[in-house]
């Protein structure tokens, strides 16, 4: 009887060591990950740059509300000394006192960059530009912040349609001899 019983048990891990492997057979293969790709530049300092450079004759600067200029200088010197959730909480003060302020929605946008929230930055640098003037730096800033925002989403063909915008952005002045 003992040997049956000791029969019946190797019989009975063998069919269990089966079924097990057998599961392994219809494991479906993981789906693969689309990774982000980190880019090996500033992009805060591409985004700065293209407003640099863009020498258009347009160039809107609004009006100043103290208080709110206050927040924002306060912002700068967070953001300067690496401090960027604080500079961010600045930002979002100062926002809730103009929360159409096409400026200071693209400095938060490049805030947000800071703390790799890209789909906030995309989505301020949109909502600048559709408050702003759509000329000059602003809206430079505005592009070239989703240029590196679909840059870094590995959209090549969006990236290339937002660099279009940015050359639209320069509004040429009338020559004068």
């Amino acid at each position: 009887m003992l040997f049956s019983f000791k029969r019946l048990s190797v019989l009975f891990f063998l069919l269990a060591a089966t079924l097990l492997g057998g599961c392994s057979l219809f494991e479906t293969a993981p789906t693969p990950v689309k990774q982000t790709v980190v880019p090996d530049h500033d992009m805060v300092g591409a985004i700065r740059a293209a407003g640099d450079r863009e020498k258009s004759v347009i160039d809107v600067n609004p009006l100043r509300d103290p208080g709110v200029t206050a927040l924002q200088d306060m912002a700068k010197n967070d953001e300067q000394a690496g401090r960027y959730a604080d500079a961010a909480g600045k930002l979002d003060q100062a926002l809730k006192f103009r929360p159409d302020s096409p400026d200071m929605l693209q400095d938060r946008a490049e805030i947000a960059i800071r703390l790799k929230d890209f789909a906030t930055a995309e989505r301020l640098a949109h909502q600048s530009w559709s408050l702003g003037p759509k000329l000059g730096p602003l809206c430079a800033r505005n592009w070239q912040t989703i240029v590196e925002m679909r840059l870094q989403a590995g959209d090549e063909a969006g990236a290339d349609t937002a660099r279009k915008w940015v050359q639209q952005c320069h509004k040429a002045g009338v020559p004068r001899y």
